[in-house]
């Protein structure tokens, strides 16, 4: 068993392994093969089990379980396959020709058989019902004793005939048999093949290959352990069942539930399994039993959930666990007689584990076979299960039907002696395993701990196994934790272990102090003999009360067999039924209904009751009362006044419904998981490309159940979502919304197709694929290969939702949705931790996050009740019903117990209701918990005016149960005349709901319906109801139950298959809303329920933190501290509603007393009744007034309480009961603090008017009521603090990486929970994830696939809708932008002119009409609102009030924009992929990334005096816009056209786009602006920013400012482009020159754009007449191509220096658009030619205002500007970057004092801070804010502006400029008649001299200011321009910016005129 070499090196070994290793590594090409010294030591293994040992269907191939053991030099690695040849035929159980060669069906055809050949039987491990027949040289064979085979191989293949081979190699793979391990005959050649007396062939003896019978276990233990498995090709093949479960795959339950049958995943041992299955194939034997395992969900097992927990249903004598028989080979005991009526089920045989733990089942010795007696289950009254532990297991023989062998310890065994992984990645392999005698005196110590209701559970023994372990090697694990990991840590001594000698004594003196309870049997030889001598005791009946033995076997070589028999009736019941798959359930509930065995059960009840049959009494009653009501009925009616409405139908007045809206909480859940497909859409995988999609669509895919249809269907069709999206218009129709919503039953397909045929057709549509209640099927569609005949739904959901064309639709998000997520959450899951959204917890450190009005009770909730010390607690189990359960248990030992629950109950609810009609003396025959529950459900509509009433939920998951349940209760109801008090309504999942016609016009009234064919179909509409609902199916769908839900009663849901979800999911179904606020006339609101306050609040925080997460993810429990909870003042809890017909007085006289020394948890939960005071009491105190007639018992018991039995339980209850009195009086309930309660008249009130019982149910949670096992499992905790279920395994479905794994944590929060089981669990083979063998690889999650998780009931619906709401809105906001919508400025300021361009229809400007156009100085953009106003002669008087109109503040108000959808010519950013311009970006699979050359472009440039060096990045793509001097070589130039180039896919003019700080946000992406036509677009950076934007741009070409530009402005990038292209226009003229071209005909034009420019729209005038100015105009949206052609074909255009167009605003006035052309200021986007304006530069150092500088230049220059005004450019406004880069601050660190524009300038030489910001900045910040210092006479004074010469600085909106231009010729404003206010020379050049200045006149005291580089030139322009002639100087008024010497500032001189 565990590593026989003690962890200590023997070189052989070492040798051995690392030989296997390096074969290994070269053989495989899929597989990393396992590290040598993994190998060497044990470790938890997480490969799962593959294809070779997998599920054989025959015990003899026990002995090759340990294949790798076989040989020692077989590799670790799996075998690989060569590929067949091309062409030839693959399939299983045919040769490569095509031909069959299966046993079956080619048993009667005539078959030729060489001399010297046998015919023999070959097993395929894909095939495992099936032998094929193969002729092999009999010489190769073995003699009878197994001896004297050659050694090689001879055969020929029977089906095609082919002869020949000599290598089994080579015949198998002809055969076909898909090997996983080296083909070697001993292992597949089975069994001879002998003609029997019909001619047909069968199959005869074994081939006797030696040494197969016994093989020793010391051998197969040290050789093994280290086959690896390979994971499942792709190719479809399935180990669907490997037999071996994997070590540490030790799924975690009670009483051994099994995990078997479809999704069995390991039917490695079992008893449940389903068929063997591999390869897609399955046995064609039995595929009903097939279909029926599969579609139900497996179940976990008892003692640990673990793969197969035991044999096959099929019942065959001689069976033996681990060596071959000499028959069938399908012998596996198991529990009860199926052969005799259900479909046999093929066996699968006992295998080992896999890994290096993989030890063979232990081979047993030559002992005796031990025989069963036969009438053990008739003595026993239960059939005993014997775990098989440790060594060899004998046969055994006789009547197996009535034993149980399984193999679940084992597999526990074997698990927990393998390392943690944790441990062995820090070396640790020196530290041994637990030893096997300290294994087994372990678990008998957790044996003798049990109570005698409990079983034992895996998961204790494993973490007892555990920390044991972990205590032994305490100081190892310290110092792996420590120290960094060393090759060979040094070995540690260990205390003294446990020899296999003190094993049986120690084990005695365990069992000697627990009252017999644990029996423990030595054995001298072998097991046997212990195992006869338990028998021999069974049937003595001196075991019985003995719940386990212990066999031990410590004679043999020092080391030990063992196994353990649970003997224990109750014990041994639960686990026998948990090894049974759930189909296998029901179909022997099925069994035992059809064949009458339950008959014996109504006998025995008819017995019980002392007045004869039930019927009897039944049918007496019901001729008594025949015609009218049950007299007791109306007599206990109380009296109550009605409220009539307007038509006279009686009102309820205390019950309103709900509102529909959507709370906080779905609202907050909603938008995360818009953020999350938003992370996934902003992330640089380009997985989602959110910008391309226009719309929203959905389909949301539900479990097949008819309810949950209809609910989803209501949710969808109320919600609005299908007219918010736009997919419906008003008025929706049902029959719409059903479009959206697709049950996954059989005719899914076809609708899910056209899904999938609609998104390919809309790939601008995103679809939102939403599966709901995503935990339900989870069965792998490879498993549906195999039986998709015989059920075409298995594996729906894999098929359909992971299909290929999902996973590849671009426009598909999947959306998992679950309350259960943890089969998602593997280590094999297709969903990103980064994509799971949890429901939100509402409370944080006592802070309310979410303001919701109702309050969520979930599971922590209610067990949280259970706590809460005085209040009612909520999770109640029934002890009187489970000790008849248990009694009848023994009395009926072959009747499943879920057959006698059912019975026992639905006896209880009979006779309860024949009490409460009349018949008291039933009384003794039903139970305390279902005569309350009955009599509330048939008095509550008696409290209502309008007949409300309360639902009653009884769980029956067994549908022939829940059918036999509902018969038989209409029965007794009818009997009884109830049939209008109340209804009982079966609810299946694959059926509709049905209600009585009376009941359907009471729901109508109720819900003013007026449709008179409305039926209710979904339980939500049966609020108000009074019914009984029988809810069947193994499990709930996602169905949502109404407010009026009063009792939960899940005593029958199947206790011994507990699973995580199994068990949540019940639990859920009475997950509820209660009103969070109490009305204030019922007392103070904040009044805590509890009395103990402090006992509360110490699970407070640790529960908000998440893992009440462990219950429900991100629990909504509310805080502890200010609770208003309403349960306890339930006027109708069975435990504490003193209910009886006694009077008043007798009451108060006889039963209130409490004696004072009873347990509070037992008697005291009748709580005294006090006065009927209902109204003006604190909520502790609020009294529940109710009708009853039944007595009162408490019968729940405090968690720490043993339940009474049941003799004294029934005595108990009868010493509570209170005679009965004739009139039916009020009792009431109370749970007042106290234990004994005074009380007072003072507070007895008289009853106004009974309640309504769904106003009360609305703020009260309902009861539930469990079976004791469940109970007990959730109010137990372990060392976590959290319940044990919490520790149970998540999901059949899946299973536990390694039994050394921590528990969970309390604190853990939902997605630490999450991580936690995507660390420790792995899906089972026939879960869909099973294939994606991840493990934690980020490439192996799918992209676009989220998952939501929430409580159940909390509203996750209504939440996804809001989603599809809010992705609607976002998608159509993707597609809309922010413009700037401006009106222009200054337009009343217009000059009037003469001269206006009349020409209305011109599509382009006539040159000489254009030329006698004045130009118009007055700049008219809006973003220059707060600029100077530039004056000319025209207009000078007329602008006086300019400016005054502004507030100061306005200026720094918000500009106004516009929002617009995006049309198919719009510019984008980085975030717009599609795929048109997918190529253009260069996200395109043919261009690498890296694929762009850097090149250098130097030109001299006289402005700066010095040769520019600027830098090209130019991707390869887009080298032929460029001249090289040879391919790769230097760059020439960049090609220019012709002016006389005609192309209609082609733009002339190349565009400059000047950018910082956007290269995300700027919109480069001009694909489809420009229609796709062919264009050159550089986008122009700063050296800094160059790999930034070469990152998000890669297929863009670059130009780099050389560094010295990286703190400049836009002017210098501007100035750059300009002398970049002038120079460039220069070479092409040169170099087409020598290729005949004229210098004048290369186009001189280039764009420089903004980049924010987003689209361009052109305005159609229609004019009325020739020259009419009546005429009207639209604008549309047109491509940056239509503009850009249309100007670059204006005739004469390069007459034109600079081109632009209007910017675009919504109220542009007609007078704008009227003249086509303007003479005026360009902006944006403007078409520069750069060779009429080549002596007219841009200033390098501007920052701001530098296109109105340019333009005034350009005018004064003599050129040509026109604006296109019939063309508007529209301006997104862009948040980031642009000239908000520039940030102005001080030089000094740790300065936090904020910078005004003041201190931008300071005096020479003062202490002034320094700033960080260029001095250019500072100067135009500082004039822009402040230049009224400067110039104080200007302020306002618009008729005498600054002069302002060469230059255009902006000096605020309250002052104005003048600009005049210092050059020779140049046209400037006529300025003689002008008097200016003040001077700025601004780096006056030599142009500007004295003489010039003296042309102008200023006033007296106007200011001059004159700027400079530095102080010397300064002095030297005072001097040059002979300005102290007229102006005064003073030394106290120079300036300079604040800037510190090395930053070179500028400085000032002011001065006034004389």
């Amino acid at each position: 068993m565990g590593n026989s070499y003690a962890g200590q090196l023997k070189s052989t070994r070492f040798e051995e392994v690392l030989h296997n290793s390096i074969e290994a590594s070269l053989r495989s090409n899929t597989l990393v093969p396992r590290p040598i010294f993994s190998q060497l030591y044990l470790e938890a293994e997480q490969q799962l089990s593959s294809l070779e040992g997998g599920s054989r269907a025959d015990n003899e191939e026990e002995e090759e379980d340990g294949e790798g053991g076989l040989d020692p030099s077989s590799p670790p690695n799996a075998y690989q396959l060569p590929p067949p040849p091309e062409g030839c035929c693959t399939t299983d159980g045919f040769c490569q020709a095509g031909k069959d060669l299966r046993l079956v069906s080619i048993s009667n055809e005539p078959i030729e058989v060489p001399a010297g050949f046998l015919l023999v039987g070959a097993k395929s491990p894909s095939l495992p019902d099936h032998l094929l027949v193969c002729a092999v040289d009999k010489r190769f064979l073995p003699d009878d004793n197994g001896h004297n085979a050659l050694l090689g191989f001879s055969g020929n293949c029977v089906g095609c005939g082919k002869k020949g081979f000599c290598y089994f190699t080579e015949f198998s793979n002809h055969i076909n048999l898909k090997l996983t391990t080296q083909p070697k005959k001993q292992k597949h050649l089975k069994y001879y093949l002998v003609r029997n007396a019909q001619g047909a062939l069968t199959k005869g003896p074994l081939i006797c290959w030696k040494g197969s019978e016994f093989r020793s276990r010391q051998n197969s233990t040290n050789t093994c352990s280290s086959s690896l498995f390979p994971p499942l090709e792709s190719s479809g093949s399935l180990a669907a069942f490997p037999t071996e479960p994997a070590p540490g795959t030790n799924p975690s339950v009670p009483v051994g539930a099994q995990q078997a049958g479809p999704a069995s995943d390991h039917p490695s041992v079992a008893t449940a399994t389903g068929p063997a299955v591999f390869n897609g194939k399955d046995s064609p034997k039995h595929p009903q039993l097939v279909k029926n395992s599969l579609c139900a969900a497996p179940r976990p097992t008892a003692l640990g959930l673990l793969p197969n927990s035991g044999p096959p249903k099929k019942r065959h004598k001689g069976w033996s666990p681990e060596s071959k028989s000499t028959t069938d080979g399908s012998f596996i005991q198991a529990v009860g007689n199926r052969a005799k009526h259900g479909a046999s089920m093929p066996c699968v045989p006992q295998a080992g584990l896999v890994g290096p733990t993989s030890v063979t089942f232990p081979v047993v010795a030559s002992s005796e076979p031990v025989s069963v007696p036969d009438n053990l289950l008739k003595i026993c009254k239960a059939k005993p299960v014997i775990f098989k532990g440790h060594g060899n297991f004998p046969y055994l023989c006789g009547n197996l039907n009535d034993v149980v062998v399984s193999p679940l310890l084992y597999t526990c065994y074997q698990n927990s002696q393998s390392l943690s992984r944790s441990y062995e990645q820090h070396g640790a392999s020196t530290m041994q395993p637990i030893s096997e005698e300290t294994q087994l005196l372990l678990t008998v110590y957790y044996l003798v701990q049990l109570a005698a209701d409990q079983v034992p559970l895996m998961e204790d023994l494993e973490q007892i196994f555990l920390r044991s372990w972990r205590e032994s090697h305490l100081t190892e694990i310290r110092q792996y934790q420590q120290v960094p990991p060393q090759p060979f840590p040094p070995a540690t001594s260990t205390a003294a272990p446990v020899t296999s000698a003190q094993l049986p004594w120690l084990a005695g003196l365990a069992a000697s102090s627990c009252n017999d309870s644990v029996h423990v049997i030595e054995c001298a030889y072998s097991l046997a003999e212990g195992l006869s001598e338990m028998f021999r005791l069974l049937i003595e009946g001196k075991l019985s009360k003995t719940n386990y033995v212990v066999i031990i076997c410590a004679c043999r070589n020092a080391a030990i067999d063992s196994c353990i028999a649970v003997t224990g009736k109750y014990q041994a019941r639960i686990l026998s039924e948990s090894l049974l798959s759930p189909a296998e359930y029901q179909r022997e509930v099925h069994y035992e209904l059809v064949t009458g065995k339950v008959d014996s059960l109504g006998a025995f009840f008819s017995s019980l009751c002392p007045e004869g049959d039930i019927d009897i009494l039944l049918d007496k009653f019901h001729q008594e009362n025949q015609g009218h009501v049950s007299s007791s009925f109306t007599a206990s009616s109380t009296k109550k006044t009605a409220v009539l409405d307007a038509s006279g139908v009686p009102m309820c007045t205390s019950y309103h419904q709900e509102p529909r809206g959507i709370r906080p909480f779905q609202l907050a859940v909603a938008q995360k998981l818009l953020s999350h497909v938003c992370s996934i859409a902003d992330s640089s995988t380009q997985n989602l490309d959110l910008g391309s999609f226009e719309k929203v669509d959905f389909l949301i895919c539900i479990p097949p159940s008819e309810v949950t249809y209809q609910q989803t269907v209501f949710h969808v069709w109320h919600s609005g979502v299908l007219l918010e999206l736009g997919l419906e218009k008003e008025p929706v129709t049902k029959q719409r919304a059903e479009q959206h919503v697709l049950k996954l039953d059989t005719e899914a397909q076809a609708r899910f197709k056209a899904f999938l045929q609609n998104s390919f057709q809309n790939p601008h549509t995103l679809f939102v694929l939403i599966h709901d209640h995503a935990h339900w099927d989870l069965v792998s569609s490879a498993v549906h290969n195999i039986y998709s005949q015989s059920d075409p739904s298995v594996g729906l959901v894999d098929r359909l939702l992971n299909c290929r064309e999902v996973k590849e639709a671009p426009n598909i998000v999947t959306l998992h949705v679950t309350s259960f997520p943890y089969a998602l959450q593997t280590q094999h899951t297709l969903i990103s931790p980064y994509n799971e959204i949890h429901w939100p917890i509402s409370y944080s450190n006592g802070v309310d996050l979410y303001h919701e009005s109702k309050k969520y009770f979930g599971l922590s909730e209610f067990i949280d009740s259970t706590l809460s010390g005085h209040s009612l607690p909520l999770l109640r189990y029934d002890s009187s019903f489970e000790a008849m359960v248990t009694a009848l248990g023994k009395r009926f030992p072959r009747l499943h117990s879920a057959v006698i629950r059912t019975f026992v109950l639905v006896q209880h609810y009979a006779a309860a209701m024949m009490a409460v009609s009349g018949l008291p003396q039933m009384k003794n025959h039903t139970s305390v918990e279902t005569l309350e529950i009955t009599q509330n459900l048939l008095n509550s509509p008696k409290q209502c005016p309008c007949g409300h009433g309360l639902m009653v939920l009884l769980r029956v998951p067994c549908s022939p149960l829940a059918a036999v349940a509902y018969e038989r209760l209409a029965h007794v109801r009818a009997r009884l005349a109830l049939e209008e008090h109340f209804e009982i309504i079966l609810g299946h999942p694959s059926s509709g709901i049905t209600v009585g016609k009376h009941f359907v016009k009471q729901l109508k009234m109720w819900q003013k319906i007026e449709d008179a064919e409305w039926r209710p179909q979904t339980y939500l509409e049966l609020e108000g109801l009074p019914c009984i609902l029988i809810f069947s199916g193994m499990d709930p769908h996602g169905e949502s139950l109404p407010r009026s839900l009063r009792y939960c009663d899940l005593r029958l849901i199947n206790s011994s298959c507990l699973v995580r979800t199994a068990l949540e999911q019940e639990l859920g179904l009475a997950a509820y809303f209660v009103s969070n606020d109490i009305p204030l006339e019922k007392g103070p609101k904040n009044e805590a329920l509890e009395s103990d306050g402090e006992k509360l609040s110490s699970t407070d925080e640790d529960e908000e933190a998440g893992t009440e997460g462990c219950f429900e993810a991100g629990s909504t429990s509310e805080q502890r501290g200010p609770v208003k909870r309403e349960r306890s003042h339930s006027h109708d809890s069975a435990s504490s509603s003193l209910s009886s017909k006694a009077s008043g007085s007798v009451l108060y006289g006889e039963s209130l007393v409490q004696p004072s020394g009873l347990p509070q948890g037992e008697f005291a939960r009748s709580s005294p009744p006090c006065g009927p005071a209902e109204e003006g009491r604190a909520p502790g105190e609020i009294q529940r007034l109710r009708v009853s007639q039944g007595p009162t018992v408490i019968s729940r018991h405090s968690p720490g309480l043993v339940p009474q039995p049941d003799s004294s339980l029934r005595t108990g209850r009868r010493s509570l009961q209170v005679p009965a009195a004739p009139s039916s009086q009020l009792s009431s309930s109370s749970s007042g603090a106290s234990s004994t309660c005074t009380v007072s008249t003072a507070n007895v009130l008289v009853l106004q008017a009974s309640q309504c019982s769904m106003a009360k149910a609305c703020r009260q949670p309902p009861i539930v009521f469990l079976p004791k096992l469940v109970y007990d499992m959730l109010l137990s905790t372990d060392s976590s603090g959290l319940p044990k279920s919490a520790s149970l395994l998540p999901s059949p479905s899946v299973m536990w990486t390694s039994s050394f794994r921590p528990l969970l944590s309390k604190m853990m929060t939902s997605t630490e929970q999450s991580l936690y089981y995507r660390q420790w669990t792995v899906p089972r083979p026939s879960h869909m994830d099973y294939g994606n063998r991840a493990e934690g690889r980020v490439d192996s999650f799918h992209p676009r696939r989220l998952l939501l998780s929430g409580p159940p009931q909390i509203g996750k619906t209504g939440a996804y809708l809001q989603f599809l709401s809010i992705l609607s809105r976002m998608l159509i906001r993707l597609t809309e932008v922010d413009v700037y919508d401006e009106e222009e400025i200054n337009t009343g300021l217009q000059e009037e002119s003469d001269w206006h361009y009349l020409q209305l229809t011109d599509p382009w400007p006539d040159l000489e009409l254009f030329q006698k156009m004045p130009f118009d100085y007055i700049i008219h953009d809006p973003k220059y609102e707060d600029a100077s106003m530039i004056c000319s002669h025209h207009q000078s008087i007329k602008s006086e009030d300019r400016g005054m109109s502004r507030k100061p503040e306005d200026l720094y108000v918000r500009r106004q924009t516009a929002r617009m959808r995006l049309s198919k010519y719009a510019a984008y950013n980085t975030y717009h992929h599609c795929e048109q311009c997918q190529q253009y970006m260069g996200f395109h699979p043919h261009y690498q990334l890296s694929e762009s050359t850097l090149h250098v472009f130097a030109f001299s440039c006289s402005m700066l005096g010095e040769e520019i060096q600027l830098h090209f990045i130019i991707p390869k793509s887009k080298e032929y816009h460029f001249v090289f001097s040879q391919p790769g070589g230097q760059l020439e130039s960049m090609r220019l056209p012709l002016v006389t180039d005609k192309s209609y896919e082609h733009i002339k003019s190349p565009t400059f786009t000047p950018t910082t700080g956007r290269h995300e946000h700027g919109l480069f992406n001009l694909y489809h602006a420009m229609d796709g036509a062919n264009h050159l677009h550089v986008l122009v950076v700063k050296e800094y920013e160059m790999a930034i934007y070469k990152k998000y741009w890669p297929n863009h070409i670059m130009l780099v400012l050389p560094s010295i530009f990286n703190s400049a402005g836009v002017g210098a990038a501007h100035f750059l482009i300009k002398e970049l292209c002038y120079h460039n226009l220069e070479l092409e003229r040169n170099r087409q020159e020598e290729l005949g071209v004229k210098p004048q005909d290369i186009w001189p034009f280039i764009v420089i754009s903004d980049d924010s420019c987003v689209m361009w729209n052109v305005a159609d005038v229609d004019c009325a007449g020739d020259r009419s100015r009546e005429f009207s105009w639209s604008e549309r949206n047109v491509s940056l191509k239509h503009i850009m052609q249309h100007i670059e074909a204006s005739p004469n255009i390069t007459h034109y220096a600079l081109i632009g167009m209007r910017k675009w605003a919504s109220k542009t006035r007609s007078r704008e658009v009227q003249e086509p052309f303007s003479r005026c200021h360009v902006h944006d986007f403007i078409i520069l030619n750069v060779d009429l304006t080549q002596n007219v530069q841009y200033n390098q150092n501007r920052f701001t205002c530098d296109d109105v500088d340019f333009n005034l230049r350009v005018h004064s220059a003599g050129l040509l500007l026109c604006r296109f005004n019939r063309f508007s450019v529209m301006k997104k406004q862009i948040a980031v970057g642009g000239h908000r880069s520039f940030h102005i601050t001080s030089k000094v660190a740790d300065s936090s004092v904020a910078i005004v524009p003041s201190q931008y300038i300071c005096a020479p030489d003062s202490k002034h801070t320094f700033l960080a910001a260029p001095a250019q900045l500072l100067l135009e910040k500082f004039l822009q804010y402040h230049s009224h210092r400067f110039f104080p006479l200007s302020l306002k004074n618009h008729s005498h502006p600054v002069l302002s010469v060469d230059c255009y600085l902006n000096l605020g909106p309250q002052i104005s400029v003048c600009y005049v231009s210092s050059r020779p010729h140049s046209l400037n404003v006529s300025c003689s008649d002008m008097m200016f206010s003040g001077l700025l020379l601004y780096l006056c050049d030599s142009f500007v001299g004295a003489s010039f200045l003296k042309k102008f006149h200023f006033l007296k005291g106007a200011t001059l200011c004159v700027i400079c580089q530095d102080r010397n030139s300064l002095r030297q322009t005072v001097v040059r321009l002979e300005l102290e002639e007229e102006w005064q100087f003073r030394l106290r008024d120079e300036f300079q910016t604040a800037n510190a010497k090395e930053d070179r500032p500028l400085f000032f001189l002011t001065a006034r005129h004389i």
